[in-house]
């Protein structure tokens, strides 16, 4: 690290632990680790993000941001291979000097938190409330929640991503941490010929985009539509080849208006899907500034959100809501995205001034500028 004076620029060694890896062939986290260490090479700074050893990219630089790739054995064991790739990595940054680790998330890294390199500056991203998630066991959630308490305790900073997450963090660990939300592209150039490759009439289909898992409330949106009288067809876009995709593909086979069509990564594709759809769902319930809904809305969505407080921070009156099946049916039945242009005006007005990557990107790089400062 080269540091002068607290008026002088840092040049600061970053790492960024916690994702698959970049460029983003995952979700949430990784999407921001992309984003976030260009910007930190752009601005001249030296940046490394971890990669599993068996990311599509297997390159050693992106954009100016180093790449190390450390063994991952998920693809073989499943699950417990995070807590492996996690160990590899931090094993590995102790011998690199950083000055700041960036960890996103904490749920398999949490217990390896006492080999994190004592002299770097240990930033973590307190993500959702993962304890929560029905897919976990009461066990494992269990497990989760002494994870929590761990990656609190061990980071030096925290950062919340939704002010709901800052309060919880406040209350139960009586620790300050950051609010930095997510950012989002905006989207300005539709294209109406890709709706042709999915078979879908613009302003004539409903979608959702999600992982499909119990807490996103996919079941609960599928049955409102398979109980309501539209004929617009409804595509779920999310990996179905689970166990938890299986059930909702045998239990809605016989509607032929609801298609699954499996995980899109063709970020022009989603934007024109969501900008040509006429309701998009949005069922995460577990916390944080969920990525996905903040893309929907720079795609100019008219956004159907789960009602709880998460949501609301972001969406605030400019969105229906629901909690139930019957509550979905009665939104498609009756509410059309041409008659609610405000609503998609005034979100995505808040990605131009609030949820834009360049703020986000510029409260990060701040709080990284103010923790060193404090630490010389």
């Amino acid at each position: 690290m080269i540091y002068t004076s607290l008026t002088k620029k840092l040049s600061m060694k970053i790492a960024v632990l916690g994702t698959r890896g970049i460029p983003n062939h995952y979700g949430g986290f990784e999407q921001f680790a992309e984003f976030f260490s260009v910007y930190l090479a752009q601005q001249k700074h030296e940046v490394y993000v971890y990669n599993s050893h068996n990311h599509p990219y297997q390159d050693q630089e992106y954009k100016g941001v180093k790449i190390i790739h450390q063994y991952d054995p998920e693809f073989k064991i499943g699950t417990a291979g995070q807590f492996i790739y996690d160990l590899n990595c931090i094993l590995d940054s102790r011998n690199r000097d950083f000055d700041i680790i960036l960890q996103l998330g904490y749920t398999s890294s949490s217990i390896w938190s006492f080999l994190l390199p004592k002299k770097a500056i240990i930033i973590t991203n307190m993500d959702g409330l993962e304890w929560k998630r029905t897919k976990f066991s009461k066990p494992v959630q269990k497990v989760l929640q002494f994870a929590e308490k761990l990656a609190v305790k061990s980071s030096d900073y925290l950062v919340s991503d939704s002010l709901g997450i800052q309060k919880y963090i406040t209350q139960k660990y009586n620790k300050s941490s950051t609010y930095i939300a997510y950012g989002a592209t905006i989207f300005e150039n539709p294209n109406e010929a890709i709706l042709k490759e999915y078979e879908v009439v613009k302003y004539e289909f409903n979608m959702l985009i999600a992982r499909l898992e119990p807490e996103n409330n996919i079941e609960t949106i599928l049955d409102g539509i398979a109980i309501s009288n539209t004929k617009q067809p409804f595509l779920v876009i999310g990996n179905h080849n689970t166990k938890f995709g299986n059930y909702l593909k045998d239990k809605f086979q016989s509607n032929a208006i609801i298609r699954f069509l499996g995980s899109v990564y063709n970020m022009e594709h989603l934007d024109n899907l969501r900008f040509f759809s006429n309701l998009y769902f949005h069922g995460h319930s577990v916390g944080g500034t969920n990525p996905s809904l903040l893309e929907a809305m720079a795609s100019q969505a008219l956004i159907v959100a789960h009602k709880n407080d998460f949501n609301g921070a972001i969406l605030q009156e400019n969105a229906y809501y629901f909690n139930s099946a019957e509550q979905v049916k009665k939104v498609v039945q009756e509410i059309k995205k041409n008659d609610n242009l405000q609503f998609i005006q005034n979100n995505f007005e808040a990605i131009t001034s609030e949820y834009n990557w360049d703020k986000i990107n510029g409260a990060y790089l701040q709080l990284f500028e103010q923790s060193l400062s404090e630490n010389q």
